[in-house]
């Protein structure tokens, strides 16, 4: 019976394929005791089992990093770490020799002891954990590991979850799309997904009890929707969708080097958003204008140390380089204390969206914040880069960190170090006080950037990863339309550029209106460069600006999403389905 499911969209496309459905792996393992005697022969199968671990996660990580950047690697060099950690094997051999456990039920009790530590802190390293876990009994109780690379016939991956180490494996030419009952877009899975385009949905919920390998499966990584066992009727609607994007997408390959410029003659400005430096080609690919948003939080997460200067530097420099001219703006690190592993944990982070984090966190630790800061005025002697700040609440926060940019500038110039002294600062605006004192921070930067997808999180109080609110984080919500449009309006007074670089600026939906409420940049992932810039090169400023009107008189959300879809329609027909 057709069941349709709503999740969290991490990666867009369509998949429509047979189901495959991985083991959940919810292992059962037995407090077992061994004899005396035998406490050694268990030893050495424990440190056999660990070192053949190490050996797949060592395989793992130069396999990735020859695919796809020494960045993603990095996600198994920190599994290896943990898996190598002293404290971690000393528990393992202790439990053996002393308690005289079995080698599985010793993983199964070490490992659910962190894993209750982590979940204290909500860390991001808790799935990570339970990787290792899963990959040291399948080793000790003789289950062969699936594995997925080794595809060759198209399917769906339909998982409880998908641990990183399973997603890098995925080849997209067999794996048509994934889904997974839990889970949310800032995981290493959602990353690597993005990273590979394939089409993806996560946290929906249970359902794998009510499916079976080989089942039909849609995906639409759009909406965020999974449709399991289709009518015919769905299923033909999905395909014609499905065949009209890629009949899209070949036409739209045309637009590649041309420009963002209105049917009027304004120009638009399309700026890729990345998260590592080996994605810049994707931008390339798509003829961005250059980078809007880059992300700079992996140097932090895939590492068990802290990444030194020639670290964030070496980072930087090739983005820089590779873009050739063209403008790089580098946010600063975006992340809580308890996603950066060499900081002490927060001692009463009940709530991470609304603790130490981004901007708070880098003005806590200035040397960790300087030491980023030197290395993106290094690598703005080598091309047009930019600095902006996440997450500024209050004007003192800029100050601060302006400050301490300054004071980093002076450092320099003292050791002849090279670098633009003209370095353009920025801020993302994202949260309602930032909008509220926007006057006073368009006198303090030279640019501004609206980060949407926080904007809705702290506008609407929606925590935008957990699936039972998801339904309220709306980017056409009433209140998000004039929090833009009162930024927009202030940046203009002021003749400040102001991009958006949210998840908002990537969907079709919504270009119109952005375009009529007055912005002329947009920072967009890279694969969504090619449907922006049709939009762009197919209406007037005029009829955006009526939309703007229009749907800003609108009372709510699905009102004001469904107008500008009609309008997107009405003007350019063959983008909607």
């Amino acid at each position: 019976m057709m069941r349709k499911l709503q999740g969290i969209a991490v990666s867009p496309g369509l998949a429509i394929g047979e189901a495959l459905v991985l083991d959940i792996e919810g292992f059962s393992i037995p407090r077992r005791l061994v004899t005396r005697d035998a406490v050694q022969q268990e030893l050495d199968r424990l440190h056999k089992a660990l070192a053949d671990v190490g050996e797949e996660l060592a395989r793992n990580r130069d396999a990735v990093s020859r695919e796809l950047g020494a960045k993603y690697g990095a996600i198994f060099e920190a599994h290896l770490q943990i898996l190598q950690d002293s404290g971690l094997r000393n528990d393992l051999e202790e439990l053996v020799r002393q308690k005289n456990y079995s080698p599985e039920y010793a993983v199964s009790r070490v490992v659910r002891r962190y894993a209750e530590l982590l979940q204290k802190v909500r860390s991001r390293n808790l799935a990570d954990l339970f990787d290792i876990e899963k990959r040291l009994l399948r080793n000790l109780l003789g289950r062969p590991r699936e594995d997925l690379s080794n595809l060759r016939t198209p399917v769906v991956l339909l998982a409880h979850n998908l641990a990183p180490s399973d997603a890098a494996n995925l080849d997209p030419n067999y794996v048509k799309g994934f889904v997974t009952e839990v889970g949310g877009p800032g995981s290493h899975t959602a990353i690597i997904a993005g990273a590979l385009e394939i089409p993806a949905v996560v946290g929906t919920g249970p359902f794998l009890q009510e499916i079976t390998s080989g089942t039909k499966v849609i995906v639409d990584g759009h909406e965020g929707i999974v449709v399991l066992d289709p009518d015919d009727e769905t299923r033909t609607r999905f395909e014609r969708e499905a065949a009209a994007r890629r009949f899209r997408a070949a036409r739209l390959e045309t637009l590649r080097d041309l420009p963002a410029v209105t049917a009027c003659g304004t120009r638009v400005e399309l700026f890729g958003n990345i998260e590592f430096p080996d994605e810049v080609q994707h931008c390339a690919d798509r003829g961005a204008d250059g980078i809007g948003l880059y992300r700079t939080e992996f140097l932090y997460l895939g590492a068990q140390r802290e990444p030194d200067e020639e670290d964030h530097f070496r980072a930087y420099s090739k983005v820089v380089q590779s873009m050739g001219g063209k403008p790089v703006t580098i946010r600063t690190f975006d992340l809580g204390a308890d996603k950066v592993p060499h900081l002490p944990d927060p001692e009463d982070e009940r709530n991470p969206f609304l603790g130490l984090r981004s901007i708070r966190l880098s003005l806590r630790h200035v040397p960790m914040f300087r030491r980023q800061l030197r290395a993106i005025l290094r690598a703005s002697a080598l091309g047009d880069v930019r600095v902006m700040f996440p997450l500024i609440s209050t004007i003192l926060e800029l100050r601060h960190a302006k400050m301490i940019l300054a004071d980093v500038m002076e450092d320099l110039e003292e050791h002849h170090v090279p670098f633009n002294r003209n370095l353009p600062v920025g801020m993302m605006v994202e949260v309602p006080s930032a909008v509220i004192l926007i006057d006073l921070f368009v006198d303090e930067v030279d640019f501004l950037s609206i980060g949407t997808n926080d904007l809705i999180q702290y506008t609407l109080a929606v925590d935008r990863s957990n699936k039972d609110v998801v339904g309220l984080y709306n980017a056409s919500d009433p209140a998000i339309l004039k929090l833009i449009q009162m930024t927009i309006e202030a940046a203009r007074r002021k003749s400040v550029p102001t991009n958006l670089c949210g998840q908002m600026s990537a969907s079709p939906t919504y270009t119109m209106l952005l375009l009529g409420l007055g912005l002329r940049q947009l920072s967009v992932p890279p694969s969504a460069i090619p449907e922006i810039k049709k939009i762009c090169r197919s209406v007037t400023i005029e009829q955006c600006e009526a939309v703007a009107r229009r749907a800003l008189t609108l009372e709510t959300a699905r009102d004001v999403k469904s107008y500008l879809r009609g309008e997107l329609k009405k003007c350019v027909p063959d983008l909607v389905p």
